[in-house]
């Protein structure tokens, strides 16, 4: 089967297709006849040689049809999405035409949605609806600041609590992003910055912060939080470096609640992939409930082009590649 693996760490061009041999069914997995995936920045990170574990075929999520199931946990040709469950950490990933993923990771997705459009729900609107609705615990009617929700995950997290009642505020590092964040039901936009918390009008007042720029931004997103709110820590668009010298006596707000969530732990027993509702979700999509469509669509030769889109963050949402 055709691969793209690595010549090495670095920049796109490392990025090359190889043939390599089809992984082989055996229990607990599925092997799936992969249509589409979606990208992500943790893969950008694994092509770098920056993340803890790197497989040699990248990639953490994709969509596509079940050609083998030992244990019979789905029905060969079963329509499916797959994420994280070590894919392109410690299994070879979706950079591929198979890959075999545990069956914990995999959920059936019965759509009339093209492959391209469904490529871009599992990884990002899974890990939105675990932040919004797990970890912040979002009603309708509290208000909620999206920090970096231009980026595919932000996006997701706009359009759904957007419809499940929220106000939300969104912000961005630039002003010609705007219009898309106010056309995805954002009630006011933001200049995303370190100083957020002195420049909001709702500081000290505001339910919950969903924070996807990550360790530069978390404490000030902290001082936003009325007594009682939630911060959830879920993105590093700011880059990987730890907080400096983190003290929570000196720095962190009293009586808020700082929370976490890393995708890397779907299909555990305490975060089930069958807990997300992605069958609904994509049937949200379908009639138009979230503007969800791929921000662009590449081909499966062309992904060092799509590497440099994402490394250059000009995606404007999620990039899709085809099979």
């Amino acid at each position: 089967m055709r691969a793209i693996l690595r010549s090495q760490f670095g920049g796109p061009d490392v990025l090359e297709i190889r043939e390599i041999p089809e992984p082989e069914p055996k229990a607990g997995h599925a092997v799936i006849e992969i249509k589409a995936f979606g990208l992500n920045h943790a893969e950008t990170h694994m092509r770098k040689g920056e993340w803890a574990e790197i497989a040699d075929v990248s990639g953490i999520e994709c969509v596509g049809l079940v050609k083998s199931c030992p244990g019979g946990e789905f029905a060969v040709g079963t329509k499916v999405a797959a994420l994280m469950g070590g894919l392109g950490r410690t299994i070879n990933g979706s950079y591929a035409e198979f890959t075999s993923a545990p069956v914990t990771n995999i959920a059936a997705i019965e759509s009339d949605l093209s492959w391209a459009e469904l490529a871009a729900i599992p990884e990002t609107y899974a890990t939105a609806w675990t932040c919004l609705f797990r970890n912040l615990e979002i009603v309708s009617g509290q208000t909620l600041v999206i920090r970096g929700a231009t980026s595919s995950l932000g996006q997701a997290a706009v359009n759904m609590a957007v419809s499940a009642g929220a106000k939300v505020i969104a912000t961005t590092r630039s002003k010609e992003r705007f219009a898309l964040l106010e056309s995805l039901g954002a009630s006011r936009v933001e200049i995303e910055g370190p100083d957020l918390s002195k420049r909001i009008g709702e500081a000290k007042k505001l339910d919950a912060v969903l924070d996807l720029v990550g360790n530069s931004t978390i404490l000030d997103s902290l001082n936003m939080l009325r007594r009682g709110g939630r911060a959830c820590l879920a993105g590093w668009l700011g880059g990987l470096a730890p907080i400096a010298d983190f003290n929570p006596l000196l720095q962190m707000a009293s009586g808020v609640y700082l929370t976490f969530f890393g995708s890397f732990v779907f299909g555990t027993p305490g975060f089930p992939v069958s807990d997300v509702p992605l069958q609904a979700i994509a049937a949200d999509i379908a009639v138009g409930r979230y503007h969800a469509k791929p921000a662009r669509v590449f081909r499966f030769e062309e992904i060092r082009e799509a590497h440099r889109v994402m490394d250059a963050n000009q995606a404007n949402g999620k990039l899709v590649v085809v099979i």
